[in-house]
């Protein structure tokens, strides 16, 4: 082993080390291109700018030039006294021949009346005495000693610039006209590319000098364009980045501007995109191409070390395989001299120990089988045993309670009673709960879903609930609705029972609000309070067994932990979800999502309902002595007449003597008596119309489920005085249909 681990793959991952090349391959390509394209932009930048400030400073010497003439001749004239006008005329001709871009003079004196005008597109004038006193160029030249005017269109076409020079507040000024076709001669001398250009716009954006003069004589805004909107904003500062900036044409240029502050005009020097960028483009596909080559050299050695070792590793691989499926007895034969040959040795070993512990494991396992069954099953026989043996005494236990109520008592004695029948109830509730939890932890509850009218459910839930909610003052409030669902009722209402109890309980005042939401093809039965609420750091263990959300406030009953526990199995077994939502202080609302169900035909009829059962003759069939007394005695103070029975026999013996209104009977009976068949005698010999239920502590889902398909109705013990009436008068009400 010590000798394989000495031939590491280490020389054999140097000598193809393709991945990484790959990688430093790549990453240099994209790194070198990205500050490639940096480089190339940013120069492109400064190419573009130096351009534009070339032709600001042609343009400013230009206009410079012709200031300069104008100072000149205009201070030949300024000490004279007197102005001969051949003089001035022959100096100003003098001076239009030397500037040919100068189209027109004007000199005027300095009270502003003009006394000569030389042009050389309209006619001289001699002595015209034009009053120039209020115009700008007077008084702004009288002001400023040399002031630029405006650009304007003359005939609405050329652009023309006005200049006036002075060289006091009171003496004479000589006004020049400028065609600024002139400028276009420096604009021509621009050239970057092949598309490149250069113009001048004023200070509003109107173009003054372009390469294309009909754009020009159309005196075209050029203010909408962002490099020109980008200059004004900026002050003159309008070097835009690729893509940044569009011609006139709408085209994506690169573009800088450059700014002649004393005239207020703007030269820009732009060149189309496509076009600028062709060097970078070409630079990138040199890298990319160089990164390719090196991809396809890496690929290559890749293959070349692939090939050296995929056979070694197939060999292990299928060896690894086997194994894994079962062939302890596999082993593989690796020769590399490597940690390839290391491995397959440890997976040889593997194998050895894996088959030696083998030999063992399936007796562990089956020893292991029978140790969880048999757990499984005395876990069964308990919750049986609970269910039957237990409910016995609690049961019997209530029925007294209910029996004392009848009994007049002194203040004492009807306050012990209170308390009595709370810890009756709060032992049936604890017994129910723990019962339930433990049938659905083994798997005895099944569920029987189908279609039924949701609204019925509720309405039943409403007024089971309303004691209670008013002994609260709080609303119970019901919306109706027309929807049907399909699932088990009897489960389901457990859920909502579970539900509704919980708001009622934790709710001191407002209201609890239950009904259901459409949902495509589901219903969403909610269950709303205006309650204590549930802190988020406690919802997701609420549905634990025995946990509780923090402390109560005052004045709310404090629950077992466990209804929400049996909610969450129940949901799980019906395969509805569940959420809620809930604030501290402010309320929880829980949504139980359950498949919608299309409405089917019932048949409703009249029904006269029995509330009297005086008179009413009740057998009572039951092993469990207690429970038989206690019961024979509630139903004889609500006037019934009793007849009781330990076995079968001896309730079909009482039945032929006096024949029943009504059966009570356990499912199950001394010495292992079936309950159902006791029922079956006695109905084949008194009529199938013989009202008969179960009362019974039997959790068995046998059983329960034979006696559900035969259509008789059950009530599991402990049971409440008021669910025993109710159910009897239920029976008493169908009899007499």
């Amino acid at each position: 082993m010590a000798r394989l681990a000495r031939h590491t793959l280490f020389w054999k991952y140097a000598l193809y080390f393709s991945g990484l090349i790959s990688a430093l391959l790549v990453v240099s390509g994209t790194v070198g291109g990205y500050f490639a394209f940096r480089q190339s932009t940013a120069a492109l930048d400064e190419l573009q700018r130096t351009k534009a400030g070339f032709a600001a400073g042609e343009i400013e010497t230009f206009i410079g030039r012709i200031e300069s003439a104008l100072q000149s001749t205009i201070a030949k004239f300024h000490m004279s006294e007197v102005v001969g006008e051949e003089d001035l005329r022959l100096e100003l001709i003098a001076l239009m021949r030397h500037l040919p871009a100068i189209t027109e003079v004007h000199w005027i004196d300095g009270n502003g009346s003009e006394r000569l005008t030389l042009s050389r597109i309209g006619r001289d004038a001699m002595d015209s005495r034009q009053d120039w006193s209020k115009d700008a160029l007077f008084q702004l030249a009288h002001a400023r000693r040399t002031y630029v005017g405006p650009v304007s269109f003359r005939g609405g076409s050329e652009p023309y610039l006005s200049l006036a020079d002075s060289r006091d507040a009171a003496g004479p000024v000589l006004v020049a006209e400028i065609n600024l076709k002139f400028v276009g001669d420096v604009i021509s001398k621009i050239h970057t590319g092949r598309k490149a250009i250069a113009y001048v716009v004023d200070a509003g954006g109107h173009l003054i000098s372009h390469p294309d003069p009909a754009l020009v004589l159309g005196n075209t805004d050029f203010s909408r364009l962002p490099q020109v909107r980008r200059a004004f904003d900026h002050n003159g500062d309008a070097t835009a980045s690729a893509g940044a900036a569009r011609n006139v044409e709408g085209v994506a240029v690169l573009a800088a501007a450059v700014p002649i502050e004393h005239l207020g005009w703007t030269v820009f020097a732009e060149q189309p995109l496509d076009e600028a960028l062709l060097p970078v483009y070409a630079s990138l596909a040199t890298s990319i191409a160089l990164v390719l080559l090196g991809l396809l050299a890496a690929v290559a050695a890749s293959l070349v070390l692939a090939r050296h070792m995929v056979r070694p590793i197939r060999q292990i691989a299928a060896g690894a395989r086997e194994i894994g499926e079962g062939r302890l007895d596999r082993r593989i034969d690796v020769k590399t001299g490597d940690e390839l040959e290391t491995l397959g040795v440890q997976f040889n070993c593997m194998a050895a120990r894996l088959q030696e512990t083998y030999a063992t494991q399936e007796s562990r396992i089956a020893e292991r089988t029978r140790d969880l069954a048999l757990a499984n099953e005395a876990k069964t026989r308990f919750v049986a045993v609970a269910s039957h043996d237990l409910r016995q005494p609690i049961h019997a236990l209530a029925l007294f309670v209910g029996q004392l109520r009848a009994i007049p008592a002194s203040l004492a004695g009807q306050a012990l009673l209170e308390r009595i029948e709370g810890s009756v109830d709060a032992l049936e509730e604890l017994l129910e709960a723990l019962l339930d939890l433990s049938k659905l932890d083994v798997g005895t509850v099944i569920a029987h879903s189908q279609a039924f009218p949701i609204h019925d459910l509720l309405s039943r839930l409403v007024a089971d609930f309303a004691p209670e909610a008013e002994a609260k003052d709080l609303a119970l409030t019901l919306v109706p609705t027309s929807l049907w669902v399909r699932s088990d009722p009897l489960l389901l209402e457990r859920i909502l029972r579970n539900l509704v109890t919980n708001a009622i309980r934790y709710t001191a005042e407002g209201r609890v609000l239950i009904g259901c939401l459409r949902r495509n093809g589901h219903v969403d039965l909610v269950v709303a309070d205006s309650g204590v609420g549930i802190a988020r750091l406690h919802l997701p263990n609420i549905f634990q067994e025995f946990y509780r959300a923090g402390p109560l406030q005052p004045g709310l009953s404090k629950g077992l932990g466990l209804g929400l526990a049996i909610v969450k199995r129940l949901t799980r077994l019906l395969d509805h979800a569940i959420t809620v939502r809930s604030l501290p202080g402010r309320g929880t609302i829980v949504r139980v999502r359950v498949p919608r169900a299309v409405p089917e035909e019932r048949a409703v009829a009249a029904r006269k309902v029995v509330t009297d059962l005086r008179g009413t003759r009740v057998l009572i069939v039951d092993d469990e002595v207690a429970a038989r007394d206690a019961l024979a005695g509630l139903l004889t103070q609500w006037g019934c007449e009793v007849d009781k029975a330990e076995r079968g026999a001896e309730a079909l013996e009482h039945a032929r003597r006096c024949r029943p209104d009504v059966v009570l009977c356990d499912l199950n009976l001394a010495d292992g008596e079936n309950g159902l068949q006791v029922v079956d005698r006695l109905r084949s010999e008194h009529g199938v119309e013989l009202a008969c239920a179960f009362v019974t502590g039997e959790s068995g889902p046998e059983h329960v489920a034979e006696a559900r398909q035969c259509g008789y109705l059950i009530a599991f013990k402990p049971t409440k005085p008021a669910k025993l009436r109710a159910l009897i008068e239920h029976m008493m009400t169908l009899r007499t249909e």
